[in-house]
């Protein structure tokens, strides 16, 4: 499996200026996984004002158990609650933290 290389925060600065791609081979490969991987406890988006307002959430991994809402941590920008959501995968695989410009 592919493991991600914390020295490759170019990676991560990539993500953060095209959020949404195109994105390199590297990049996709650093994205696929952190989106695959197990559901639970995985960091995820929840859209709680259509097209204005995001909250950061995350999955228990198992059926019926209710997803677990940070209500202190809402977005109005869907790419700044994307990036927040790369940084804290990436701190899971990498043990690194990104800064934040």
């Amino acid at each position: 499996m592919y493991q991600i290389d914390p020295a490759r925060t170019d990676l991560a600065e990539e993500f953060k200026a095209k959020p949404f791609g195109p994105h390199s081979a590297e990049l996709q490969k650093v994205l696929n996984v952190m989106r695959w991987e197990p559901l639970e406890g995985k960091y995820v988006l929840v859209c709680t004002k259509p097209h204005e307002e995001w909250c950061l959430a995350q999955l228990p991994g198992k059926r019926g158990v209710p997803v677990t809402m940070f209500e202190d941590i809402t977005f109005n920008d869907i790419g700044d609650a994307e990036w927040h959501i790369f940084k804290l995968r990436w701190k899971k695989h990498t043990g690194q933290d990104l800064a934040d410009d």
